[in-house]
């Protein structure tokens, strides 16, 4: 039996300033900013599925994402889009293929969101 699971635990984002991090996210999600900071420089975003997880400790120009490492789900490309031009968050692409479309979190890196 293979003790490796295939699931994914966490994804590590690494910001700056772990507060403004956790509001921003939880703002961009529509939740609550509840919860701890942990350590100084952890705060694990209250998700349905897998964690994600912003860490200060790793920041660094050089670790921040060029690519996304991950993407957040919408039911609504469109909408979504719209959404995130009225929060004036940086797009980094129009919605390409009609369902997905990249943008940088304050620290720039590069998520995306996909229908």
């Amino acid at each position: 039996m293979n003790p490796i699971l295939n699931e994914i635990g966490a994804v590590f984002i690494p910001v700056k300033d772990i507060e403004d991090a956790k509001n921003w996210y939880c703002d961009l999600l529509g939740i609550p900013a509840s919860g701890d900071i942990v350590a100084g420089h952890l705060y694990v975003v209250p998700m349905k599925d897998n964690s994600l997880v912003l860490d200060s400790k790793i920041y660094s120009e050089d670790n921040l994402y060029k690519t996304p490492p991950l993407h957040f789900n919408t039911k609504d490309i469109e909408a979504a889009f719209s959404f995130m031009k009225e929060k004036r968050i940086e797009l980094v692409t129009d919605i390409e293929n009609g369902h997905w479309f990249n943008f940088k979190d304050p620290d720039g890196n590069v998520l995306m969101i996909c229908e």
